[in-house]
């Protein structure tokens, strides 16, 4: 997400931008956009207010990355990914200044600051307790409307679920949340067909959730169509990874980005940078070998951690893959982790990362910044741990636009 956030506010400024690098964790994201949900994580304390949040975090870990970023920054940067994938046809909402309590497809629940407008009527569901029916599909093992309900009867007694069979799909046993599933929907016979059965279900239920399997880029006709056909509202309900709202983000931002003028080489990495006399990068682009060449006249290191392989752990040390910067790390490879697997603090290697200035350019061993041009972005950052904090997006999209705004300098 960083990688592809600092694309487009690059872009947006008129600067022309090569973006390199396989997507990261972005194709396994829930489609949720995170500012702070948690904090402190070991007391697993939940913000609805996330600006209160972000105070408080900030006050606790000053090194964090957010305590670089005032909060007109922070909305500045949402407000301008928001409008861009609006203009794409991916529609986002949120309240404003607050997150909003989501169900997960466990049963559990989470507070996040936007959601797809697919599945906004979930929040609201949750919200009031109405009378809500759930509905999944035979053979689809990463999704169960059962235990969904199980979960969150004591909270909503009013939630009830149904199985049916997935349209077309009358002889195949197991299905798999995915993109097979999503075209699918795009068929108006199949449509039709779901109509069709999940109807004679409905009852007295205001509204209906279901796994996020409608369609890859016409979501809002296909929900549409069939709320029409069955006669309430639908929303949507996360799956586990691979989450169709996930790829329909990543899908979306690589096609504005390359409307935008954008080049992409996304199945090629940075396998080697040479700094040139005037200050410039000449970025070395391939796989296993050189394809191609890039100057450049700054570079913003959003290669994420150990799953995007920009840090890279060894059996001594973690260190950065591609100009080798020095990485805020435990001392010794027994400092990574504490014994206990689910200790509440968290693991020490889950806050190793990039140190950064003010302008969040990384620091060399001295603590000076390693290249006038060079800024990081996003997981790569030291001093936080987005996964327990909840903030992962926040921190991605964010900090990729002050990594922009300083280069803009």
């Amino acid at each position: 997400m960083a990688g592809m956030a600092s694309a487009l506010f690059a872009a947006n400024r008129g600067l022309p931008t090569v973006q390199v690098g396989a997507p990261g964790g972005i194709i396994f994201a829930s489609g949720l956009l995170d500012l702070l949900g948690v904090h402190p994580a070991e007391e697993r304390k939940v913000w609805q207010d996330p600006w209160a949040g972000i105070e408080a975090l900030t006050q606790d870990f000053p090194k964090h990355p957010y305590a670089l970023l005032e909060r007109k920054e922070i909305e500045a940067a949402f407000n301008e990914l928001l409008s861009f994938l609006e203009g794409e046809n991916l529609h986002y909402q949120r309240r404003e200044g607050q997150n909003s309590e989501m169900i997960l497809p466990l049963g559990t629940t989470k507070q996040t600051y936007c959601v797809p407008k697919s599945m906004w009527g979930g929040i609201k569901a949750l919200k009031e307790r109405h009378s809500c029916l759930l509905v999944d599909f035979h053979g689809l093992s990463d999704f169960s409307a059962t235990q969904i309900t199980e979960t969150l009867k004591d909270r909503w007694p009013d939630l009830r679920s149904a199985r049916i069979t997935f349209p077309g799909n009358d002889q195949i046993r197991e299905l798999f949340t995915g993109e097979l599933m999503a075209q699918a929907m795009e068929s108006s016979e199949n449509r039709e067909k779901l109509a069709q059965a999940v109807r004679p279900l409905v009852g007295d239920a205001h509204s209906i959730g279901m796994p996020a399997v409608f369609g890859m880029n016409r979501t809002g006709e296909i929900l549409a169509e069939l709320e029409k056909q069955i006669g309430v509202p639908i929303f949507e309900i996360p799956t586990l990874p691979v989450s169709i709202p996930g790829l329909r983000l990543n899908d979306t931002i690589a096609r504005g980005l390359t409307g935008k003028g954008v080049r992409r080489f996304s199945q090629e990495r940075v396998l080697k940078v040479h700094r040139e006399p005037g200050g410039d990068f000449t970025l070395d682009i391939g796989n296993k070998r050189v394809g191609k060449t890039v100057r450049a006249k700054g570079v913003i290191l959003a290669s994420g951690r150990f799953w995007g392989r920009g840090l890279i752990a060894d059996r001594k040390r973690i260190r950065e893959a591609i100009f080798d910067l020095p990485v805020h790390q435990p001392e010794g490879r027994k400092g990574w982790h504490h014994k206990d697997f689910l200790d509440l603090r968290g693991h020490p290697v889950n806050r190793a990362g990039l140190e950064i200035d003010d302008l969040f350019r990384p620091l060399d061993s001295s603590g000076d910044p390693a290249f006038e041009r060079l800024f990081a972005a996003g997981s790569i950052l030291a001093h936080q741990d987005w996964m327990r904090m909840k903030c992962g997006s926040g921190l991605a999209i964010s900090s990729a636009y002050a990594a922009v705004k300083a280069f803009c300098i």
